[in-house]
């Protein structure tokens, strides 16, 4: 009797086995599944409505892109981003760039657009530039060549001859716009891209206006970094000053801008050009040396490059500062006439007391 009951007993043990079993396995099932869908689809970034990009150099492995993606601090699980990142095989995938984070992405979004290689362009523009190392430290902010590789190669002289400038006029070719490259872009990707978006600039038309003042399209911009330099707040008197500019070359004078003279002495601090400093022995100096300097003394902007294009027609031949210092200038037809401006300016000056 004993052993009937043990039986009995021990076939309804197995008889509940097999459910638990199969309830286990859907339980677990679920779970997995259930994780699985967080994993792939549950949001796991949260940019906190912040423009956030990551940045993968060249050469970076798995491991170093990752590390770049969750030093953003936008993560919120970072098992679980590596998980999928194995998953989709990124391991294999990495390429370098800089990348836009958005707010809400899931680990696939977050994984597919880095795999992909879908960069978000950078914008770059560049004003307000003197000189060439200045260009060279500007563009290196936007791209991740480095200052020196960009600085070496504008004063590469054989590439530079490709280009048809030296590195005293290579500044002319920089338009300065908003242009999209990639963080990417090498060097002389960047470079060539500056080139073409020079020989679109200079249109038939701009060239046609460049002949007719009897200007190349590099006396242009050297011309225009003078008068940029002059007039540096109000680009409505550009073109007159062009044209003062443009008659004293025409009559062979001497240009004697003061701008030229503190390019030449390389100190940018000079408010008051004196005698000394119109000593400076330099080719960029246009108080000793007649015509245009060698190389322009800034980056141009489009306004001054078409106020030399289309400069305003007149009989001037100087200007001086105002005396009220509004930041515009008196004129004169005369060097009599100049000399009462300027010493109006001077004894304003003066009483300021700006001595240098």
């Amino acid at each position: 009797m004993a052993k009937k009951v043990t039986t009995r007993r021990k076939r309804k043990e197995k008889s509940m086995v097999v459910p638990a079993i199969i309830v286990l396995f859907l339980f677990l099932f679920v779970s997995f599944s259930y994780y699985a869908y967080q994993i792939v689809y549950t949001p796991n970034v949260d940019t906190k409505n912040q423009d956030t990009y990551v940045y993968i150099p060249t050469g970076a492995g798995y491991a170093q892109a990752l590390d770049s993606v969750e030093a953003t601090g936008v993560v919120i699980d970072k098992l679980s981003l590596r998980f999928m990142a194995k998953l989709m095989d990124y391991d294999e995938l990495v390429k370098p760039g800089r990348y836009k984070i958005e707010n809400g992405w899931g680990n696939r979004q977050l994984i597919g657009v880095l795999r992909l290689g879908e960069q978000s362009p950078v914008k770059i523009t560049f004003n307000n530039i003197r000189l060439r190392k200045d260009l060279a430290a500007k563009l290196a902010t936007s791209v991740e060549p480095g200052e020196a590789e960009i600085d070496s190669l504008l004063s590469d002289p054989a590439y530079l001859q490709e280009l048809g400038f030296d590195s005293t006029n290579i500044v002319s070719m920089f338009i300065p716009n908003t242009y999209e490259v990639y963080w990417t872009t090498s060097a002389k990707a960047l470079l060539d891209r500056m080139k073409t978006e020079y020989d679109k600039f200079w249109t038939a038309e701009r060239k046609a206006k460049a002949d007719k003042q009897g200007l190349s399209q590099q006396e242009v911009s050297v011309l225009a970094s003078i008068v940029q330099a002059e007039q540096g707040r109000y680009a409505d008197e550009r073109p007159r000053i062009a044209g003062v500019y443009l008659n004293r070359l025409k009559r062979n004078m001497l240009l004697q801008a003061d701008p030229t003279v503190v390019f030449s002495v390389g100190d940018f601090t000079i408010r008051r050009v004196l005698n000394v400093h119109l000593q400076h022995d330099s080719p960029f100096n246009t108080y000793r040396y007649k015509g245009l300097p060698p190389g322009p003394i800034n980056v141009p902007d489009i306004s001054s490059i078409d106020a030399v294009l289309n400069p305003e027609s007149h009989n001037y031949l100087y200007f001086c500062a105002k005396e009220d210092f509004s930041g515009y200038h008196a004129f004169a037809a005369t060097e009599t006439e100049h000399l009462a401006n300027a010493r109006r300016f001077h004894r304003a000056m003066n009483e300021r007391k700006i001595m240098r």
